[in-house]
């Protein structure tokens, strides 16, 4: 299993000017998320013995200091780790279109880590935005319902760690299957924090790599194209939260306290 955290604590929210849920500064959900994730995948560790796990953090237009940090944060826990400072020079020619700085950084950062997954040979990847708050049990119930679900469907599958508000707003039929500890529902829809094998995303590299190169609204329509051929499965209730603007249909998922975990996860 191989993690590709991507970061960026310059930017609070992506061109917007709104405060997030818990109101403080970009960096401190970076690493309140970081915490919670590494925590994640050594309670799975306890579990799953025989798994390599790696974690990827590609950074974006970080300060030096919030770098440190995160080196302080990776280095607490035995998990193979390692940290790629992004040069967004290279993209320039890779990335059409004039968008803002903050736009034009998340997709150059996608893009290395697409290409990250392309050039190494792991079975699972977990792509991850670094603004979610992980439950402890989150990356055990995502592997144990991945190799379920998979072999129900009898094909690889995409997994959400969220279980997102906005997923409720419509009135669209669902599937509901019986994971290792928690129910899923099928969804369509989805933002770029995801769980599936290294095959889907070779299978559908220039969907995925849509989103590196060009931004359209809304941004993640190829997954969603993904998604009407491969299914993909929310868990109910959710195993993180995105913390995002503190009144986006984005954020809060329904039926857990998310304070006390977003407290226990203070560095």
């Amino acid at each position: 299993l191989k993690v590709i955290f991507r970061s960026c604590t310059s930017e609070l929210i992506m061109d917007q000017n709104k405060k997030r849920l818990f109101g403080e500064d970009k960096n401190e959900y970076t690493f309140r998320s970081l915490n919670s994730l590494l925590a994640s995948i050594s309670y799975a560790k306890k579990i799953f013995r025989n798994i390599n796990y790696q974690i990827i953090v590609t950074d974006t237009n970080s300060k030096k200091e919030d770098l440190s940090k995160i080196k302080k944060i990776l280095s607490k826990f035995s998990i193979n780790n390692k940290l790629i400072e992004i040069n967004l020079d290279v993209f320039k020619d890779k990335i059409t279109g004039k968008y803002s700085p903050a736009k034009f950084a998340n997709m150059a950062n996608l893009y290395s880590s697409l290409n990250i997954i392309k050039e190494e040979k792991d079975d699972l990847v977990y792509f991850v935005e670094d603004d979610y708050i992980h439950k402890k049990e989150s990356i055990i119930e995502m592997l144990f319902s991945f190799e379920k679900f998979s072999t129900i469907f009898k094909k690889d599958i995409f997994l959400l760690p969220a279980d997102y508000p906005y997923l409720y707003t419509k009135n669209e039929n669902t599937n509901v299957f019986i994971g290792h500890e928690k129910h899923w529902r099928l969804v369509e829809e989805s933002l770029v924090t995801f769980l599936t094998s290294r095959e889907n995303v070779l299978n559908n590299f220039e969907n995925l790599m849509q989103m590196a190169t060009k931004w359209e609204d809304p941004w993640e329509k190829p997954l969603h194209e993904i998604y009407k051929k491969i299914p993909c499965l929310s868990p109910m209730p959710s195993l993180s939260m995105h913390c995002a603007n503190i009144n986006s249909v984005f954020g809060l998922p329904p039926n857990v306290n998310w304070k006390e975990i977003w407290d226990e996860n203070k560095n």
